[in-house]
């Protein structure tokens, strides 16, 4: 009878780490790139920075066209697979092989707890705390209507008190959805096939190792090849819509604070300066460069919280995080259903591009979590990256959005809130409309406007430290020239999504490469599986 397990000599390979790198010395700079990974993922990236510039008017048009096609024909294939990824990890807790540890039995965590979070918060969450944490909650419970709750103001402005505890209570519910299990589970899966493949069974730190057990020696051929120039696409996009985002709100908050213009040309300085700035932390290294940025930025985050907190409706706030709670629990099911529903602007317009947006990002923060996660076993490394990263967020965005909608509700007539979200959209200026409420206005927007910045340089750190990786074969130690170049390149990409078409160009580049990686990132799951297999004999 055959053996249902597979034996761990089915992961012996003869491939060595670099084994195909081009290594060298251009000038002063030396370089060490794995071919054709490096080649074609470098000119693909110079040829669609070049094309977008020569041609934005027909780039926007294309971009647009992506992102309507992918979020209204395939939210239902997005839902179905991240609600699958959900039911994967939990499914690992309870099973005896997720008493595996990540390196070997005798690894040890290199970071403490505090470390590790500090990372998982700045590279994973940072600049979508800031630019939905008050946006969203307040454009579900009036606008986007998630699972058809009407909205508690009316036309003229005016509230309508039967309405407002359920649109307030879906408005916080919907937003966690986006932030919680689902989300996370997406970085979980990517990370641990990434640490599993890595630290137990010795392939080189690449995507196309968690693929080993399916395509065997073949994934260190084109097969191979393909998958890690898509995981590289993947995170240019992702991190670029996530730059493009942090430059409007940096650019709203000057605006908001200090009167600078907010403009195009003006966020494209933004981008420079702060993948300058970035270029310097790439220079110092993962212990020099991003888990100092990471450490400022969680400290930076918590002082900023708590002011907000304190000096705000602190009830109100609270009551925020409590209520999204509760209602996140009994709605995440009808909220995670693809079908029989009429809510489109929410399902369509968010839902589906936020699943996308996920997975995009999945190969950069997944490949950032599995290099800072050795020495966790399975079980501890779900647990602790399904839940407390999605804690803090319900925490964060529970208190900014439970006292942005208590600042509507007291005053819709003057509410800046509202005007920036429901009046006339102008989602960079939602946070800076809650501040402008609250005491110290100025000096709250310039530690929002910093804090901003500072996580835009960690992720584009971070970002290029990941697709250095990839296009170095695996290695971790590559020249640093190149990680600079992957850097700037991101800054580039950034900049002329930008310009040609804005954030619907940002979101076309997200939905386009979050097709195909998460069909890789389902056979990812069966990869996973069958590897931990191994490791009960």
């Amino acid at each position: 009878m055959t053996d249902p397990i597979p034996a761990n000599d089915e992961f012996e390979t003869d491939f060595e780490v670099g084994q195909d790198n081009i290594d060298g010395q251009l000038g002063p700079f030396g370089f060490d790139i794995h071919n054709p990974v490096f080649v074609i993922s470098g000119l693909f990236a110079v040829a669609f920075v070049l094309i977008t510039l020569l041609f934005p008017d027909q780039a926007g048009a294309v971009f647009l066209a992506v992102r309507n096609f992918a979020t209204t024909q395939l939210d239902w294939f997005f839902m179905i697979i991240v609600n699958f990824f959900v039911i994967f990890c939990i499914a690992l807790i309870f099973l005896p092989m997720s008493n595996v540890r990540l390196g070997g039995a005798d690894a040890e965590p290199e970071y403490s707890y505090i470390e590790w979070f500090a990372m998982l918060f700045a590279a994973g969450m940072g600049i979508g705390l800031l630019f939905f944490g008050v946006l969203e909650p307040v454009y579900h419970m009036n606008v986007s209507g998630p699972l058809g709750t009407p909205s508690p103001i009316a036309a003229d402005g005016s509230i309508i008190a039967e309405n407002v505890e359920a649109a307030r209570r879906m408005g916080l519910a919907a937003t966690f959805y986006h932030w919680g299990l689902h989300g996370w589970a997406v970085y979980a899966i990517m990370a641990l096939a990434l640490a599993f493949f890595t630290y137990n069974k010795g392939l080189p730190f690449s995507i196309r190792s968690c693929f080993y057990p399916l395509l065997g020696d073949r994934v260190w051929g084109w097969w191979g090849h393909c998958i890690d120039i898509l995981a590289v696409f993947a995170t240019l996009f992702g991190l670029a819509t996530s730059l493009g985002l942090g430059a409007q709100q940096a650019n709203a908050g000057f605006n908001f604070a200090f009167g600078l213009g907010i403009s195009t040309n003006a966020q494209v300085i933004i981008i420079i300066l702060v993948t300058a700035v970035a270029l310097v932390s790439v220079y110092r290294g993962l212990d020099g460069g991003v888990k100092v940025l990471s450490e400022i930025n969680m400290v930076l985050a918590l002082l900023f919280f708590l002011f907000v907190l304190l000096v705000g409706p602190t009830l109100a706030g609270l009551d925020g995080f409590w209520t999204g709670l509760i209602a996140y629990a009994q709605d995440v099911v009808p909220l995670s259903n693809p079908f029989g529903r009429s809510d489109d602007a929410y399902r369509e317009g968010w839902t589906a591009f936020y699943w996308a947006w996920w997975v995009s990002w999945a190969p950069f923060v997944g490949m950032f979590i599995a290099r800072v996660s050795r020495g966790r076993t399975v079980r501890e490394f779900l647990i602790c990256v399904l839940i407390i990263p999605s804690m803090i967020i319900f925490i964060w965005m529970g208190v900014f959005g439970g006292i942005a909608i208590e600042q509507i509700l007291a005053s819709p007539e003057t509410s800046l809130v509202k005007a920036n979200v429901i009046d006339s959209y102008s989602p960079e200026l939602s946070l800076f409309g809650m501040l402008n409420e609250l005491p110290f206005t100025k000096i709250a927007s310039t530690i929002a406007i910093f804090l901003a910045l500072v996580f835009f340089v960690t992720s584009s750190d971070s970002g290029s430290l990941v697709v250095d990786t990839i296009t170095a074969g695996g290695k971790i130690d590559a020249p640093v020239p190149q990680r600079i170049f992957w850097c700037v390149v991101e800054g580039l990409i950034a900049i002329v999504l930008l310009i040609g078409g804005g954030l619907s160009a940002l979101q076309a580049g997200v939905t386009a490469t979050g097709v195909p990686f998460s069909i890789l990132m389902l056979a990812m799951c069966y990869t996973i599986f069958q590897g931990l297999r191994t490791e009960l004999r």
